[in-house]
């Protein structure tokens, strides 16, 4: 496990395309909020189809870079969380409150704070950081006032290597409210209104909201028919007024295209279609492994970059994914769940790894 892990983090510092992680929001007409994200490991498989439930009231201690314990806390609420490697936190997790919390990456921005052996008991690793907000945590308000009580610094663990590892987060609630986290310049603490939901990587957020001025023209309605020197021009199809949005797997492209896309949504009357038109709208950002991987540097224990795409129902707490594969929707429902007392455990979300295939009879 390990030594795929190592791969992996040295991979994510030394390519720009090992993580393509897309986030969305939306939001249906009878209250429910929704969030979406594709989760992408170019260089081998992660095992992100392990899922780890975790109890209400479980006692955690934060690791430290230099061993002694971090921040100590006793989780109010239960969760699910995807995992990496076996590891107890992955690249997104939802609570028993309906909180939803995403990692994403964010290489050449993230610079956490200098480690401070005084400040010990408010210190929180990387992944530490996630399991605080999932475990402690009802609503975005709640993170956003208790991020000052806590110094999130890079730890040399040596289940990682010492690699480490940029991100920044998400973090969504059952109002539809959300928030990005992000962390620079040695430890800064930057909180974003995240708009429409909408995240990708690098650069930082506040870049990205300002290169969506140079999509002002973006629109779903046709554009109209034109006139020149007698000769008519008309669209040749549907679709002419999102004529420039970009199609490729960068991060601000896929930032534009997920705000294109869920600014344009449809009308959802229920949860449930809310649900699936964030799988639809997060097919666009499926990427296929050959679109962004050198032929001669292709993994051989991976079928595609996107290796799992999840949503989860923040009002009725119901976590949905995908993996690469295997496409039928599976899900957890956290309310049918006793956190109380279930036992802390880790759950195999794709059992035999193969795309099952339902043949159709047909009448004689």
């Amino acid at each position: 496990m390990r030594s795929g892990l190592f791969f992996l983090l040295v991979g994510l510092l030394s390519s720009s395309v090992a993580n393509a992680c897309t986030g969305i929001s939306l939001q249906a007409q009878d209250g429910t909020a929704i969030v979406g994200r594709t989760v992408e490991w170019a260089l081998n498989d992660s095992e992100h189809h392990r899922l780890l439930i975790v109890p209400r009231g479980k006692s955690f201690v934060s690791q430290t870079p230099d061993g002694r314990p971090g921040k100590r806390w006793q989780g109010r609420h239960g969760f699910v969380s995807l995992t990496s490697y076996g590891q107890p936190y992955g690249p997104d997790g939802l609570n028993e409150q309906g909180l939803s919390v995403g990692m994403f990456y964010f290489p050449g921005f993230a610079s956490y704070a200098a480690y401070d052996p005084d400040s010990a008991d408010s210190t929180l690793s990387l992944g530490d950081f996630m399991q605080w907000m999932l475990s402690s945590f009802s609503t975005v308000e709640d993170v956003r006032r208790a991020l000052p009580s806590v110094s999130v610094v890079n730890v040399d663990d040596p289940n990682f290597h010492g690699v480490p590892m940029p991100f920044h987060w998400k973090i969504a609630d059952a109002s539809g409210a959300s928030i990005v986290v992000e962390i620079t310049h040695h430890g800064d603490v930057n909180v974003f209104d995240a708009f429409r939901g909408v995240i990708t990587n690098s650069p930082a957020y506040d870049w990205h909201l300002t290169n969506l001025r140079n999509y002002l023209g973006l629109s779903p309605d046709a554009q109209n028919a034109l006139s020149i020197d007698q000769l008519e021009l008309s669209p040749l199809g549907a679709g002419s007024g999102m004529i420039g949005l970009p199609g490729d797997f960068t991060p601000p492209a896929r930032f534009v295209r997920a705000a294109a896309l869920t600014a344009s949504v449809r009308p959802l009357a229920t949860a449930g279609e809310a649900v699936f038109e964030g799988f639809r709208i997060l097919d666009s950002f499926n990427i296929p492994l050959g679109a962004i991987t050198p032929r001669d540097k292709m993994p051989t224990d991976i079928v595609g970059a996107t290796q799992i795409t999840s949503v989860s129902d923040l009002r009725n707490r119901r976590y949905y994914f995908t993996t690469m594969r295997n496409r039928e929707v599976r899900m957890i429902d956290l309310q049918a769940i006793d956190f109380a007392n279930v036992r802390e455990q880790m759950i195999d979300g794709d059992e035999g790894r193969i795309n099952p295939v339902r043949a159709l009879t047909v009448a004689p």
